[in-house]
């Protein structure tokens, strides 16, 4: 898998924080300017078609035009008028909830506009270019891009390499590389090229690239309902159609008993017993958790992406990049008996000089740093012919030739334990005991073995083996334990053998590993998770991980993978950081915690709004219903009024918890039941209470209402 440290330019910094240009957004939860903005979104809402998706807000929609009405037929009452602008503020306010998270998503989307450009492509028609606009690009074109292009359209790279600015996307400053093969192919449209020439396959139509996604993605009244949030509106409408029996039902009563109340009343009845808090939050909850992963530089395809982070319990994580730091690097070189280490780094050396990748670097470096060889260059050897590294031998050396003064010809070979061991072998050699034992020992540490092999005037034989060790990430350990809390099971996902990959896994801390994977490997272990009843989240960037990308209920592709990654999952990582996966789970819990503190809050809300209005509607006739007046409310009309404008004002108060989300913390569903019950449910008993008495005290100052 590649990482960023692995897919940045050369010799560049690290990368600097997100700019403006990036799509993060400043400002407070309730920046004024934001509010400002949103504020006309909010009455826009107040159409009846906008209204009806949430049953619960339409209600009060509904008794708010009606309370309308009846004032407007009694214009000397001050009680309608003032019921019923509070009723259009409660509706007004649950639609700028909405309407501020959905303006979040929309500055996101604003800063990523820029992005998209409209450029001239230089298509190639066979061997000849001809300039066309990007518009005119289809699904297959070859498009040629050299230093200070614009990319035109999404694409894999198909030929050169070159180092591409992605800021724009990404809001980090420091150049990537992009070339052909591999998992690091893909271009977005928009970016810009820095060096080099490459040239491009278009796998995108136009008005259908990433940063179009990306702006649909982001524009929060494009989001559709998740699955669990159709089904809380459901409940809510049924608690609803409960509510507006009752009260439907409560009349007769009233008149048979004497008191009879005003159709204002009884609208103000039913809109504060009804869920109104968490109906008018529910849709920005949501939006805001979106709102969360794209602050993050994280793209959800959809909110149902989002919950179901929330609801997994086995994480899929790979070795490389994620777990670990991923430059494997040379720690020591171990020779068998009757070789010295001099002899072993030299040999190790010699064979490196070929081996561009980092692990032969760093072969290198230990050599000289170590042991005090002299660097060496491969013009310095004289009629050498050199052995570069390939996936396919898996092996890089040497062979030098045969000199009168330093005797006969030698071959010089490191690699693969099984590619080595087969060289020796095929030269007549044997493999010493000793060699099977280091490299054993090594692989049981967590390391790589890298054995070392020689064949000159004495034979073909192994003098040694390199370890080279990655090394874990500081605080893997710890992390792994809060998913542990939270019950989530972490398979290590890697390529190395069992002995290496059992290891790295003990070492870190996860609770399961899966060694040597392959795609059916990948594939075949999720399905096992999903046929328990699992959900399931990993993490990928190439080709080969697209089947198991789209077969996890989170699949986060990496920006930097190729597009066949990216358009199996359900999420990108913009900056293409595997142990992001983690940070996209805590926020799909905190969006799912969120979401059940406030409706926990609401219902706790409505019993107490039950307590101030039903006394005060009563209690002439029945004064012994006085004593369930236990906030000693001033009168009937002040009781009733105090428990609408605190509905509203409520609302106001937990838009920026809805939109921030309550801070999640690692511990069991049964801890977790008893805090929300205690925080929130107890909270949401009292605070109605403590705000409806001290709104009365205040109601009692203005004349004619005390």
């Amino acid at each position: 898998m590649s990482t960023v440290t692995q897919d940045r330019a050369p010799h560049q910094d690290a990368p600097a924080p997100a700019h403006p240009e990036g799509g993060r957004v400043g400002g407070g939860l309730f920046d004024p300017k934001q509010l400002l903005r949103s504020l006309p979104d909010a009455f826009r809402k107040l159409d009846p078609r906008v209204m009806i998706k949430s049953p619960v807000m339409f209600v009060v929609l509904v008794g708010s035009v009606l309370t309308t009405v009846l004032a407007l037929l009694h214009p000397g009452a001050w009680f309608g008028w003032a019921i019923t602008a509070w009723l259009w503020l409660t509706t007004l306010f649950a639609n700028l909830a909405e309407a501020v998270a959905e303006g979040r998503g929309k500055a996101q989307a604003d800063t990523l506009r820029k992005a998209k450009t409209d450029t001239v492509a230089r298509r190639l028609t066979g061997t000849t270019e001809e300039s066309v606009p990007g518009t005119d690009l289809r699904i297959g074109d070859l498009v040629v891009c050299e230093a200070g292009d614009v990319i035109p359209g999404d694409g894999d790279v198909v030929e050169g390499v070159a180092s591409v600015d992605e800021s724009a996307i990404t809001g980090e400053s420091a150049p990537v590389i992009r070339e052909s093969g591999g998992d690091r192919s893909a271009v977005t449209g928009g970016t810009k090229v820095l060096s080099d020439r490459i040239v491009i396959k278009i796998t995108t139509k136009p008005g259908e690239t990433f940063i179009d996604r990306m702006i649909n993605l982001v524009e929060g009244a494009a989001r559709q309902k998740t699955p669990n949030e159709i089904a809380l509106n459901i409940l809510l409408a049924s608690l609803t159609i409960v509510f507006l029996l009752a009260v439907v039902t409560l009349q007769p009563f009233a008149v048979y008993a004497g008191a009879e109340q005003s159709m204002i009343v009884l609208t103000a009845l039913l809109v504060c017993l009804i869920p109104t808090t968490i109906g008018a939050l529910l849709s920005a909850i949501g939006i805001a958790g979106m709102d969360r992963l794209v602050q993050r530089n994280v793209l959800a395809m959809s909110g149902r992406a989002v919950e179901a982070a929330g609801d997994v319990s086995t994480l899929l994580l790979d070795k490389t990049g994620t777990i670990t730091y991923g430059n494997r690097r040379a720690a020591e070189f171990v020779p068998v008996p009757g070789v010295t280490e001099t002899a072993l780094a030299d040999a190790a050396q010699l064979s490196s000089l070929a081996d561009e990748t980092p692990e032969g670097r760093s072969v290198i470096d230990l050599a000289e740093e170590k042991y005090g060889l002299a660097a060496r260059q491969q013009n310095q050897l004289t009629g050498a012919e050199w052995i570069e590294f390939t996936a396919q031998t898996r092996m890089s050396g040497v062979d030098l030739p045969a000199d009168g003064a330093a005797g006969p010809a030698r071959k010089v070979r490191k690699g693969a334990t099984a590619s080595v061991a087969a060289w020796v072998a095929e030269r007549g050699g044997t493999v010493a005991a000793d060699v099977d034992r280091i490299a054993t020992a090594i692989a049981e540490a967590g390391g790589t073995p890298l054995p070392v092999a020689v064949d000159d005037a004495e034979g073909a034989r192994v003098l040694g083996v390199i370890h080279l060790k990655d090394v874990v990430k500081d605080g893997m350990r710890e992390r792994f334990d809060e998913l542990r809390r939270m019950g989530i099971k972490t398979i290590m996902i890697t390529g190395d053998n069992p002995l290496t990959a059992k290891a790295i896994a003990a070492e870190a801390g996860v609770d399961d590993f899966l060694a040597e994977a392959t795609p059916e490997d990948k594939m075949a272990l999720i399905k096992r998770e999903q046929a328990g009843g699992k959900l399931v989240a990993m993490t990928g960037d190439g080709t080969n991980d697209a089947p198991a990308l789209a077969q996890a209920d989170v699949g986060v592709a990496m920006n930097t993978g190729t597009s066949a990654a990216k358009e199996a999952g359900n999420m990108v990582d913009l900056d293409s950081d595997p142990t992001k996966l983690i940070e996209i789970v805590e926020i799909g819990k905190q969006l799912l915690i969120t979401r059940g503190a406030l409706t926990t809050f609401s219902i706790a809300n409505d019993v107490a709004k039950y307590f101030a209005i039903i006394p005060a509607m009563f209690a002439v006739v029945y004064p012994g219903l006085n004593k369930l007046n236990i906030m000693g409310l001033t009168s009937p009309q002040s009781a009733i009024l105090s428990a609408v404008i605190f509905n509203a004002l409520v609302i106001v108060a937990l838009v920026p918890l809805a939109l921030k989300g309550v801070r999640y913390r690692p511990m069991s569903a049964d801890r977790m039941l008893r805090r929300n019950l205690a925080l929130y449910g107890l909270g949401g008993l009292i605070t109605p209470f403590v705000g409806i008495k001290l709104i009365d005290l205040l109601l009692t100052l203005i004349p004619g209402i005390g």
